[in-house]
């Protein structure tokens, strides 16, 4: 079954997922329309990863020029953590780790929504020798002109993708009230609960799609 047909089942499966964070660097942050927002989302899925055990991969546009993660991520147990200047993190580090690890879904978030979000989920979609399908969180990502985000993310929907949100993807890994790690995944949710609900990013591409 091809990426785009599976993904119409909308079902991730714990033990063959991985959390992409795409390119939140220090330079971004004055240019990215409701940066904060998607720090906040990354900065709940970042700790969500270590909670459920889901490997975190972490890449960085150019950093000498455009900075590195901003301080507010503690990406610092990624399993990948990698420089590119490719706008995408299908990038040859990214492509073994979802061979080794058979990766099957992957849950994006980060920036700019139609160029590195854009190419890294077609490059996933794509790639007949390892099909992974992909999950966008609509409240984590973002672009410097707002109006990229809506058209982004209805291509990628167009080409197999699935748009979703933060929280609906925990619950989904967790699937059921008697998880393990249920308790701290919805006190997290809780902590962050004010800020999603104030999410004006999350609010204006809900408005849009």
């Amino acid at each position: 079954m091809s990426a785009s047909a599976s993904a119409t089942l909308a079902r991730l499966v714990p033990g063959r997922t991985a959390f992409f964070l795409c390119d939140i660097q220090e330079r971004f942050r004055p240019m990215i329309y409701r940066f904060p927002d998607v720090v906040n989302t990354a900065d709940k899925m970042a700790q969500a990863s270590k909670v459920l055990s889901i490997p975190l991969v972490v890449t960085e546009q150019h950093p000498k020029g455009l900075g590195a993660t901003v301080h507010e991520l503690d990406v610092s147990h990624a399993e990948v953590h990698v420089p590119k200047t490719l706008f995408s993190m299908h990038v040859p580090e990214v492509q073994r780790f979802l061979l080794d690890k058979k990766i099957s879904n992957v849950v994006l978030f980060g920036i700019e929504s139609h160029v590195c979000v854009t190419q890294t989920a077609l490059d996933l979609l794509e790639n007949k020798d390892n099909p992974v399908d992909v999950y966008i969180l609509a409240d984590g990502v973002s672009s410097m002109n707002q109006a990229e985000i809506p058209i982004a993310l209805k291509r990628l929907t167009n080409a197999g993708a699935i748009v979703t949100s933060s929280d609906s993807v925990l619950f989904a890994l967790l699937k059921d009230a008697k998880h393990a790690n249920f308790k701290e995944v919805s006190n997290l949710v809780k902590t962050f609960a004010q800020k999603t609900q104030d999410n004006e990013l999350f609010k204006f591409v809900a408005s849009k799609l």
